[in-house]
């Protein structure tokens, strides 16, 4: 499988940011599964580590690159389940 260019990176990084903010203005479970999902892939590890190595733009909003606030939404999500 191919690198994911710079550009793939971004594209994943702002669309989940988008559910992100969804999430957080209005829960929606099939949102909070699919940030769920990205949060344990090796997909949210490599961009993570694309973005401390430097290589995501720095006016990219990335919140949902954050460790703790991706993790305090689903752990919150757990807590009224």
């Amino acid at each position: 499988m191919a690198a994911p260019t710079t550009e793939n990176r971004i594209e994943r990084v702002e669309r989940y940011e988008r559910l992100f903010d969804e999430v957080t203005a209005q829960p929606d479970p099939e949102k909070l599964a699919e940030l769920d999902a990205y949060y344990t892939s090796s997909l949210w590890r490599d961009d993570y580590e694309a973005d401390e190595r430097g290589e995501l733009p720095p006016d990219l909003k990335r919140g949902v690159l954050s460790q703790d606030a991706l993790y305090n939404l689903l752990e919150e999500k757990n807590d009224r389940d």
